[in-house]
C-alpha cells in the first residue's frame, strides 16, 4: 500500500520509535493560542468525566471503560532505512512530548506510581541507545534539561527558534497542568486518560509520494508558506542519505535563513522576482508568479526549462548552482538596501525611493556565479534610479507604465555585460518620455521639460529625495559631511523634527507684486522646484510666512542648498568655489526672490541633477 492509516494512543504512539525531524518540517513555532486550545480540548472531555467518576481507582481499565476518546489528528511518517521520519504532525507531537515531560515531574513530585511509565513514553532504549522519541537532534539539550528537572529559565536556547519555543511553551504547559492537577487521584486519573484515550493516527507513506501528500495536507487549515512546500517537492526527490552527505539541505536551510533575516518569508519575495527575472517577458506573464508559484514552477511549459519534476539530477544542480547563487545574491542587495555602500549606493538610493524592482532587474543581469556582479549590481541600480528620477523630473512618470516597462528592461539585459546596460535603460527612458509627453525627444534630460516641475506633480517622498540627493552633492563637493542623512531626509515626517518642503515665497504683498499681482502666475511659479526648499520642522514653523529678508535669515544653519541663498555660504569656501568653477555652476547669493531668481535657482537645479544623474550614451541640454 502506498498509505497505511493506523489508529494509536499516545501510549503506543511514544513507545519504542524514534521520530527523526524531516526536512519538510519547519521549526517548531507553535504559539501559546495553540497550545491553549489543546489544553482546553483536552480537559474540557476529562473534566467532564472526571465529575462522575471521581471515586473509581485511577486504572487503566477503569478509564478506558469510562472516559470518552479524543481525537488528536494525524501525524505523516516515512521509514527511510529503518529510520522514523515525521513528515507531518511534528508541532502536535513535540507539543505532546512537552506536555509528558511535565507531567513526569510531577509525577516525581507526587511520588506516584506513574513515574517509570512516564519516563519511558518520553524516552528510551532503541537497540542500545538511550533517546529521545521525538528526536530533536540540534535542540536535545533542552528536553534533557527539563526532564533532569531544570528551571526554565536557566535552559539553554541558543539553538534557534524550536528550543525558544519549546522552553516557552513548557512554562504554559507546566502553569496550567499545576492548576488543572491538584491532586494526586486526579492527576493519577489524568495520565491514563493522557496516554489511553488520547487517540492519534499514523499515515505511512512511501518515499515516492511523500511531497504530493506533504502539500496536500497543507492545503487544509493554516498553510505552509510556498517555499515551505517547495523545499519538500524538491528536496523530497533527493536520497536521505545523499541529502546529508551532498550537503543539500543545508544549502536550503542557509540560503533560506539568509533571506529571511530580512524580513520574516522574503524568500517566497525571492522565488517570485527570480522566477519573473529569468521567465517573464512581459507584466502579464510575470503575475503568474505572484501567487502560488511553486505550483507554477511545476507546470509543463515552466517545467520544460527548469526540468525539477522527477529529475533528481537537476535538482541537485539547480541547489547547488541558480538557488545558491541568486538566493545568496537577493540577500546582499538586501543588505545594500539598508545603508548606502561603496560598491554599489544606488542600492540603497532605490531603496529610499522604495523601488524593490531592483531586485528583479539585478537578478535578471547576472549569470550564475558572475564574475561581474559587483559591476553589474552598480550598473543596473543606478540606471534604475536614473530612470525613475529622470522620468518623474520631466513630467514622464506613470507608475503602471513604468511597472510594465521594468519587465521589458529586463527581458532585454538579461545575462547581458555591464557595458551594454546603459543604452538599454537609454533606449527604454527616451521612448517613455517620448509616450508620456507626446514629443520627440533627442536627449535623456532637457530643461524645456524640467522647467515647469512643480511640487504639485510630485509625491512628498519623491520631492525629499530629489533635495536629498543635491544636498549629499553639495556636501561631497564641498568636502563636508552632510548635516543630516539621506535617510532622516527623505523619511523623517514629524511635526517638530522631520523634513517639510517650504515655499520660499510666502504669500504676501510684496511677493505677489514681484509677480505684477497675477494670482494664478504667482501659484503657478512658487510651487517649482526652484521656489522650495526642505526644512526641519522647528525652522519652517519659525520662518512662517515672512518676508523673503525674514526668511533668508531663517535659512542659515540648515542645509547647505538652502544657505547657498545667503552671502556667507561663500565667505572663504574654498573648495565650494571650485566644485561650482569645475562644473560651470552658477551658483550666487540672493537677497531678494522674484521671477528671474527663481528662473536661476530652477536652472540650476536641473544643473545639479544633471551631474547626479549623468546619461551615458544621451546627451544633456
Amino acid at each position: 500500500m502506498d498509505i497505511q492509516p493506523d489508529k494509536q494512543n499516545l501510549d503506543r504512539t511514544f513507545a519504542t520509535t524514534v521520530y527523526y525531524i524531516d526536512f519538510y518540517q519547519r521549526d517548531y513555532k507553535w504559539t501559546d493560542e495553540p497550545v491553549r486550545r489543546l489544553i482546553d480540548d483536552m480537559f474540557y472531555q476529562f473534566d467532564e468525566a472526571y465529575a462522575k467518576h471521581s471515586a473509581l481507582e485511577p486504572n487503566g481499565e477503569n478509564v478506558n471503560a469510562r472516559y470518552p476518546w479524543y481525537y488528536l489528528n494525524t501525524y505523516v511518517t516515512n521509514t527511510v532505512q529503518g529510520r522514523v521520519f515525521v513528515v507531518d504532525g511534528q508541532q502536535r507531537l513535540t507539543t505532546l512530548t512537552l506536555f509528558l515531560v511535565q507531567l513526569y515531574r510531577m509525577a516525581t513530585a507526587f511520588d506516584s506510581k506513574t513515574v517509570g511509565w512516564l519516563e519511558r513514553k518520553i524516552a528510551g532504549y532503541a537497540g542500545t541507545e538511550y533517546e529521545f522519541w521525538m528526536n530533536h537532534v540540534r535542540h536535545i539539550q533542552v528536553l534533557k534539561a527539563l526532564m533532569e528537572g531544570a528551571e526554565p529559565s536557566t535552559v539553554d536556547t541558543s539553538s534557534g527558534v524550536t528550543a525558544i519555543n519549546m522552553v516557552q511553551n513548557f512554562v504554559l504547559i507546566s502553569s496550567e497542568l499545576r492548576q488543572r492537577l491538584t491532586t494526586k487521584h486526579r492527576f493519577e486519573t489524568f495520565i491514563y486518560y493522557f496516554l489511553y484515550r488520547l487517540v492519534l493516527i499514523n499515515l505511512a507513506v512511501e518515499s515516492t509520494h511523500v511531497p504530493m501528500v506533504f502539500e496536500v495536507i497543507n492545503d487544509r487549515g493554516v498553510r505552509l508558506k510556498p517555499y515551505e512546500i517547495l523545499k519538500g517537492k524538491l528536496l523530497g526527490q533527493i536520497d536521505k542519505l545523499e541529502l546529508e552527505s551532498g550537503g543539500y539541505n543545508d544549502i536550503w536551510e542557509e540560503r533560506v535563513a539568509a533571506v529571511n533575516a530580512n524580513r520574516e518569508d522574503e524568500i517566497d519575495n525571492f522565488f517570485r522576482y527570480w522566477l519573473k527575472a529569468k521567465f517573464a517577458d512581459t507584466r502579464k506573464s510575470g503575475q503568474r508568479f505572484d501567487g502560488d508559484y511553486h505550483r507554477e514552477m511545476f507546470k509543463a511549459d515552466m517545467n520544460g526549462m527548469l526540468k525539477l519534476d522527477h529529475e533528481p539530477s537537476q535538482v541537485k544542480a539547480f541547489l547547488k548552482g541558480d538557488f545558491s547563487y541568486y538566493a545568496s545574491l537577493y540577500a546582499k542587495l538586501w543588505k545594500a538596501s539598508l545603508q548606502e555602500e561603496i560598491l554599489y549606493p544606488a542600492v540603497y538610493f532605490n531603496s529610499l525611493n522604495e523601488l524593490d524592482s531592483q531586485y528583479l532587474l539585478v537578478l535578471s543581469a547576472c549569470t550564475v556565479n558572475d564574475p561581474h556582479e559587483a559591476g553589474k549590481i552598480r550598473v543596473v541600480t543606478e540606471q534604475l534610479d536614473r530612470l525613475f528620477t529622470l522620468l518623474q523630473l520631466q513630467g514622464a512618470y506613470d507608475s503602471n507604465e513604468f511597472a510594465a516597462r521594468l519587465f521589458e528592461i529586463s527581458a532585454e539585459l538579461r545575462e547581458k555585460p555591464a557595458e551594454a546596460i546603459p543604452a538599454i535603460f537609454d533606449k527604454h527612458l527616451m521612448a517613455e518620455i517620448a509616450e508620456r509627453r507626446a514629443t520627440e525627444v533627442k536627449q535623456v534630460f532637457s530643461y524645456t521639460l524640467f522647467r515647469p516641475m512643480s511640487i504639485d506633480r510630485l509625491n512628498t517622498r519623491f520631492i525629499r529625495y530629489f533635495f536629498g540627493r543635491i544636498e549629499l552633492l553639495l556636501s561631497s563637493g564641498m568636502k563636508l559631511k552632510m548635516k543630516h542623512g539621506l535617510q532622516e531626509l527623505v523619511t523623517s515626517r514629524g511635526a517638530k523634527t522631520g523634513f517639510h518642503v517650504e515655499h520660499i515665497l510666502s504669500r504676501n504683498d510684496e511677493s505677489l507684486a514681484a509677480f505684477d499681482g497675477d494670482e494664478e502666475r504667482f501659484e503657478v511659479e512658487r510651487n517649482r522646484l526652484g521656489g522650495v526648499l526642505l526644512l526641519k520642522g522647528k525652522d519652517n514653523i519659525s520662518s512662517g510666512n515672512e518676508l523673503y529678508a525674514h526668511k533668508l535669515k531663517s535659512y542659515a544653519n540648515t542645509l547647505y542648498w538652502n544657505e547657498t541663498l545667503r552671502s556667507d555660504a561663500y565667505h572663504s569656501k574654498l573648495d565650494f568655489r571650485d566644485f561650482a568653477k569645475a562644473h560651470h555652476l552658477s551658483f550666487s547669493a540672493l537677497n531678494k526672490f522674484g521671477p528671474e531668481e527663481l528662473e536661476e535657482r530652477q536652472r540650476l537645479l536641473f544643473e545639479l541633477s544633471a551631474l547626479i544623474w549623468s546619461a551615458p550614451t544621451g546627451a544633456l541640454s
